[in-house]
């Protein structure tokens, strides 16, 4: 049986109820004022938007998402769908260090300009919106990984650009994903050359022996499943590279996930 409130503990309530209802409506009118000063725009051109941190229709339809059929291993999208877990030729004659590779969308056209955005025009809020893309589309991924681990930049190149791309991208995978993230479990111990214009057996030279894992990450790592998480996978050279020192390191398995991906035409 439940005793009668006494007035002093019935006006408490009501003065809890009123601090309350007073904060959201502070909190409406402030975000009210906010968006009549810095009205919505698309993240990418600037255009007027419904909601803040989102695209316009324009730049949205810009976007090739990469969905099924493509290489199960891979992640490169097939032309016609010839049934499930089909690996591409490129995928069997040229197999990846890691197990699987997944992209939110292709690296063009508004893909593009969003992470040239994020990446060298120090638009680090873009992050949130590419990490809830990414955590979508590797959901199978993230389902059977253990931990995220960011590719790591060397230190020189993390001072000159002030912050890691795929740092940032992978703390909103992981928060999204409900997976814990080891920012520190891999390092890159060597200061390679810029990747841009190099081929296919020049990236892997560059990065050879690139990556290490610390020795005090090895129990993080020890037979877990990582997700390793850049922005943009181009001819694989730097997925390969950390993968094999995250196997080195004691993981069990390495699977990719990246905003976005070059797709060659075949």
């Amino acid at each position: 049986m439940s005793l009668p409130q006494t007035p002093l503990k019935t006006m408490a309530i009501a003065s809890s109820a009123a601090l309350r209802g007073g904060r959201r409506w502070f909190g409406a009118g402030l975000k009210g004022l906010v968006a009549l000063v810095y009205p919505p725009a698309c993240i990418a051109c600037r255009a007027a938007t419904s909601e803040a941190q989102g695209l316009c229709a324009g730049c949205w339809a810009g976007i090739g998402f990469i969905e099924r059929p493509f290489c199960e291993r891979l992640g490169t999208p097939f032309e016609v769908d010839l049934g499930a877990g089909l690996v591409s030729p490129a995928a069997i004659a040229d197999p990846p260090v890691f197990a699987r590779a997944r992209a939110a969308c292709r690296f063009d056209g508004t893909a593009r300009e969003l992470v040239h955005r994020l990446k060298y025009g120090d638009r680090l809020e873009l992050a949130l919106m590419l990490g809830r893309m990414m955590a979508q589309a590797g959901h199978e991924l993230t389902a059977e990984c253990d931990l995220v681990v960011p590719v790591p930049l060397h230190p020189f190149r993390l001072w000159t650009r002030r912050f890691n791309q795929a740092s940032a991208l992978a703390k909103v995978v992981a928060r999204q994903s409900g997976l814990p993230c080891e920012h520190r479990a891999l390092a890159r111990v060597k200061r390679t050359k810029q990747q841009v214009g190099l081929t296919r057996a020049q990236r892997g030279e560059n990065l050879q022996g690139a990556f290490k894992v610390p020795p005090a990450m090895r129990p993080r790592l020890e037979g877990r499943r990582v997700l390793l998480v850049d922005d943009v996978l181009t001819t694989g050279a730097t997925a390969n590279a950390a993968a094999r020192a995250l196997l080195r390191g004691g993981a069990a398995a390495v699977d990719v996930l990246t905003f976005a991906r070059v797709v060659t035409e075949s």
